[in-house]
């Protein structure tokens, strides 16, 4: 029996079909198109327990029939990171609502008709972004938990370009939870979703590392790249490394007690002025190349604005989360190891 990976090519996803290789499983991934499945089979040294099928637009409702069709009896685990990640969009619903919704569905509705009695656990890769209320971040009194939800609606996100990716994945999410809920007397699958905030770490393969990297990811980059006369933009949120994440998927279908469950992956936050300030600390080689900026306005410590607090999902995985210093290190050292410069 196989797992399916949604969206193989992903920075999150090419590290869970990773440990999922790593652990023996079959693994059949969909990607859009056969040049980005010949690229990925080669970086796994067309590993023979890796087969790839194409979906090319995940936003066509029946984008996943096919996949399923034809192997829908060979799958047990369906891990769907399929979803677009970006915030410089100009149509909200076309570029981001839509194939977020979509593809959600699509993929449930081809489990439900080629796959109903083999597929036993189906793992969604939602977002924080789906729990958190953007317009609230500063609240020193609120809380957010595995229980909360973002509040916008299909209209109402559609402020920018932030805000329709976080109603995006709450949409996704939301829909992924009413179709379990409405046909659990039809297909036999239990449902977990995995939430987590902006995710570093290096690349599952140093080849990845391009010029602009994936949007968490492109924070510690940009901040690499900057000058001491130029500021990276500042930025703040959540922070948890993508080995953490992809490590979730796994136990996601793997153990019994995260069945039902919404996992938020965050092990604290990050600004860049905590990127720079790791940065200039352990990188001699950046030393006056990169800002210094204004040390003691770093967030990691920092308890104001609203919380996160994820001891529920941290009790059910049972592992430790990789730090704050050593996934922004990591990340880093990647980068410049392959331009070079370390």
């Amino acid at each position: 029996m196989s797992v399916f990976v949604s969206g193989a090519t992903g920075f999150i996803a090419q590290h869970i079909v990773g440990q999922l290789l790593d652990e023996n499983y079959k693994v059949i991934g969909s990607a859009r198109s056969q040049a980005k499945i010949d690229d990925l089979q080669k970086k796994f040294g067309n590993n023979p327990n890796l087969s790839m099928v194409i979906v090319p637009d995940i936003s066509k409702l029946d984008a996943f029939d096919e996949a399923f069709k034809t192997h829908g009896k060979d799958i047990k685990y369906v891990l769907h990171t399929a979803s677009p990640f970006k915030f410089d969009v100009n149509d909200y619903e076309k570029d981001l609502l839509i194939p977020a919704r979509n593809g959600t569905l699509g993929i449930l509705e081809a489990i439900k008709k080629y796959a109903a009695d083999t597929v036993e656990r189906f793992v969604i890769t939602s977002s924080f972004a789906a729990v958190f209320d953007l317009g609230r971040l500063t609240d020193d009194d609120l809380t957010f938990t595995e229980e909360s939800w973002n509040p916008d609606d299909w209209n109402s996100c559609q402020r920018d370009g932030g805000s329709a990716y976080c109603g995006s994945k709450k949409i996704a999410e939301e829909t992924a939870w009413n179709f379990y809920n409405e046909n659990k007397d039809v297909v036999k699958f239990k449902m977990t979703a995995i939430n987590p905030v902006y995710v570093f770490g290096p690349q599952r393969f140093d080849s990845d590392v391009t010029k602009t990297l994936n949007t968490s990811c492109e924070f510690i980059n940009a901040a690499l790249h900057s000058t001491p006369d130029k500021l990276p933009q500042p930025f703040a949120g959540g922070y948890i490394d993508v080995r953490d994440v992809a490590k979730a998927h796994l136990y996601a279908f793997q153990k019994e007690n995260t069945i039902g469950q919404r996992l938020i992956m965050s092990e604290g936050k990050f600004s860049t002025q905590d990127i720079l300030n790791y940065l200039n600390a352990d990188f001699p080689v950046l030393k006056g190349s990169i800002p210094v900026g204004n040390p003691s306005e770093a967030l990691e410590h920092n308890t104001s604005g609203a919380k996160t607090d994820n001891h529920k999902t941290k009790d059910i995985l049972g592992f430790k989360f990789i730090g704050l210093k050593q996934t922004i290190d990591e990340t880093a050292a990647q980068i410049l190891k392959q331009e070079g410069r370390l």
